[in-house]
């Protein structure tokens, strides 16, 4: 006599299991797919406003420096290789934006009242950018914000989504922020992000999960 009658009691925590994990699997699925898709724009618009970010500060450099800046009022080309930079030819330096306070920053560190009239009276110019004097120094500068520019060049950034190009972006963006700090330290300025919750405050080493909203009692009396 067979217990065919009892097989399916007997199994019944095998049944639900399966049922529980075909339906998990499938669900899982169609949502991590809406989920990696939100991600992976959230990601990639957070990677290309910071190299927006970075190719910004390279032109405003690059407009501070003389020789740039004579370059391309007078017409010529500038640097005529992958990735130089090209100032526009109608903005002769770079501009604070319109209601900066009325004096300026000269290059040796000095603040001047400006003697402009009329209404671009409220428009201030940036100082020129200097790197002590020598010439290696300003040579080195030029030659790190050409640099800066190139690794940021919109028209060279990948944007692929394959393992390759996301690898070659991260390598880029990552070099330009070096290569950023490396000019704020020679020309002595820095410049703080938008978003200061951008890179979360590190948490204490023996911080669980658990202690999360408790209140710290420790040293408290009564």
């Amino acid at each position: 006599m067979t217990s065919d009658i009892f097989d399916d009691v007997l199994n019944l925590e095998e049944q639900y299991y399966q049922e529980g994990y075909e339906n998990g699997y499938r669900d899982g699925a169609e949502a991590g797919r809406i989920e990696g898709r939100s991600v992976g724009l959230k990601k990639g618009y957070e990677k290309f406003l910071e190299a927006g970010r970075l190719q910004g500060r390279a032109l405003v450099w690059a407009n501070r420096i003389p020789r740039f800046r004579d370059l391309s009022s007078s017409g010529d080309e500038l640097l005529m290789q992958p990735g130089a930079v090209r100032t526009p030819p109608s903005s002769s330096s770079a501009l604070l934006p319109e209601g900066a306070d009325d004096a300026t920053m000269s290059s040796s560190g000095r603040r001047e009242e400006s003697s402009s009239e009329g209404p671009q009276s409220r428009r201030r110019l940036l100082p020129d950018l200097t790197s002590g004097g020598s010439n290696g120094n300003s040579a080195r500068l030029e030659k790190n914000v050409v640099t800066l520019y190139g690794m940021v060049e919109p028209g060279t950034l990948p944007t692929r989504n394959d393992d390759e190009a996301v690898n070659d972006f991260d390598s880029r963006l990552k070099g330009a922020q070096g290569k950023a700090k490396i000019i704020e330290r020679v020309v002595g300025e820095k410049t703080k992000l938008d978003a200061p919750d951008a890179v979360p405050a590190a948490r204490p080493k023996n911080e669980n999960i658990e202690d999360v909203g408790r209140i710290r009692t420790a040293g408290m009396t009564d």
